[in-house]
């Protein structure tokens, strides 16, 4: 059992992170408006979880401007979607043991 429990990551452990790599690792990208609707957060509560994302180098950040307005773009690295993965069947594989 313990050997399962290493594998759960830390960074995944609040559902808004665990949402906005759900997102970002079967699609290519997602923008700000759509991971805020997608999982009903707010500005702030998004922002301060994409950061702690990018910190661990699990997820890019892209900003630019479409005409004058702003537009940030998100998107898994290669390390996020391995993590991200192990972590899923690290979950997977407590509950089939419980």
């Amino acid at each position: 059992m313990q050997n399962i429990i290493q594998n759960i990551n830390k960074a995944f452990d609040h559902r808004i992170r665990l949402g906005i790599m759900a997102i970002l690792v079967v699609n290519e990208y997602a923008d700000f408006n759509t991971l805020k609707e997608l999982l009903g957060v707010t500005d702030g509560n998004l922002a301060s979880h994409t950061k702690a994302l990018e910190t661990e180098n699990y997820i890019k950040i892209e900003k630019q401007f479409i005409g004058k307005k702003p537009n940030t773009k998100y998107s898994a690295t290669k390390e996020g979607k391995k993590a991200f993965q192990e972590h899923i069947e690290a979950l997977e594989k407590l509950i089939a043991k419980t």
